[in-house]
């Protein structure tokens, strides 16, 4: 039971992700696309990703064995989230902070996708 929906939840970080790294580039780009809206939407793509790690968690807790190769990219997605979350308010990255959102969120769908498909 905790497996299928750790693996269903898995699309919406996946997906989330995707939307949100396409929405930041393109908010860098075109300004009108900025606002309050693209900052809740990646937090909420980036929260989902701790509650996929708390999923995870509850699988190892059942004794279900798991790739060790998908706990590492598991791991690489929540380090990933901490270090876009360091530089949030990083003057000297300010101007880039779209373009840096963008890319930090189509790596984490990258690493997602990575971790998902190693388990197969």
């Amino acid at each position: 039971m905790l497996s299928s929906i750790h693996d269903n939840f898995a699309w919406f970080v996946i997906g989330s992700n995707a939307f949100v790294g396409c929405w930041a580039l393109g908010a860098d780009r075109y300004p009108a696309l900025r606002g309050p809206w693209l900052w809740r939407s990646i937090a909420v793509a980036q929260v989902s990703l701790f509650v996929q790690a708390a999923l995870g968690a509850g699988i190892i807790g059942q004794g279900i064995q798991v790739e060790q190769f998908h706990m590492f990219y598991g791991f690489l997605c929540l380090v990933a989230v901490a270090i876009l979350y360091g530089y949030r308010n990083n003057d000297q990255v300010a101007r880039y902070r779209y373009l840096l959102y963008g890319f930090g969120s189509l790596f984490i769908m990258g690493l997602a996708l990575r971790a998902f498909y190693v388990d197969l």
